[in-house]
């Protein structure tokens, strides 16, 4: 494995940073998780702009262009000689001093691994997960807005390890208003009827660059989608639900909070969509 650190490669093992940069000391800076399928890198101008708008919303400075990040990008998958994988795209404040002001971080890092990742076993994609809400709130806007997808990351994580620890797969996040946000990394859509809801972004939900594309293949399906403000009574009673992120892509969940979903059993409108989703993504991207 060949890892890119501001402009040099170097092996997994030889890979490293300052103690000193604030990405480490403080988690400040900005990330995104990017898809490769069949040499072709998915949504990469989608994910270049959300994080180009993440750093915007920081006042962190972009060490390079969005074109020269790209060809970064691109040439590290070429010498991953990567096929089938998964992109961690990082950019931190940079190295600076033990205050937290930033002024003395003269440079953002910039980091790209391209490697590979499982989410999921296979068998949640035949049988579906089941999830819990947990106590953990999703980050509210008036703090540090959730659409920044930024490293700090322990809201995420609290949730992640409340789900575990109560046996799920996965954990639902609410908003301060008790609505339902999205997962600990993935967002969320449910069936009822013949209608598909998700969650806002405006309640606390990620932009994800996955949910944007399954929600223009369900239009393309001829079903009707719309964002709508949920609670878990709307996700109890749903005939189906299924999650989606990068790293996810779509997985159907059949249990929430003990209630079975539907028939306990991933859904037609899902399996459809998991299938459409990976025709759909082999077939577009940025080739290297």
């Amino acid at each position: 494995m060949q890892i890119y650190i501001d402009g040099q490669y170097y092996s997994k093992e030889d890979a490293k940073i300052s103690v000193f940069d604030h990405g480490l000391l403080y988690g400040d800076g900005v990330f995104e998780g990017i898809r490769v399928y069949n040499r072709k890198v998915f949504q990469l101008t989608e994910h270049l702009l959300r994080l180009q708008d993440s750093a915007r919303a920081l006042m962190l400075k972009l060490p390079l262009t969005l074109n020269e990040i790209e060809e970064a990008i691109l040439e590290c998958c070429r010498r991953n000689n990567l096929q089938d994988g998964y992109i961690r795209l990082v950019v931190t404040r940079g190295v600076g001093n033990l205050g937290l002001s930033p002024d003395k971080c003269t440079r953002a890092t910039i980091i790209i691994i391209a490697g590979s990742i499982e989410l999921y076993p296979e068998k949640y994609y035949r049988e579906g997960l089941k999830v819990v809400t947990v106590p953990t709130w999703r980050n509210s806007p008036a703090a540090l807005s959730p659409a920044i997808k930024s490293l700090n990351y322990l809201n995420n994580i609290m949730a992640k390890i409340e789900g575990t620890l109560c046996g799920a797969q996965e954990s639902i996040m609410l908003n301060s208003e008790g609505y339902v946000t999205e997962c600990s990394g993935d967002n969320i859509f449910i069936r009822k009827g013949e209608r598909i809801y998700t969650p806002p972004i405006y309640a606390g939900a990620l932009d994800g660059i996955t949910h944007r594309v399954v929600m223009e293949l369900v239009k393309q399906s001829g079903s009707q989608v719309e964002e709508k403000m949920l609670t878990r009574y709307d996700l109890f009673v749903a005939d189906e639900m299924f999650l989606t992120g990068t790293g996810a892509e779509i997985v159907p969940v059949v249990e929430v909070d003990g209630r079975i979903i539907g028939d306990g059993k991933p859904g037609r409108l899902t399996q459809s969509l998991m299938a459409a989703y990976r025709e759909y993504a082999h077939q577009h991207g940025t080739p290297f």
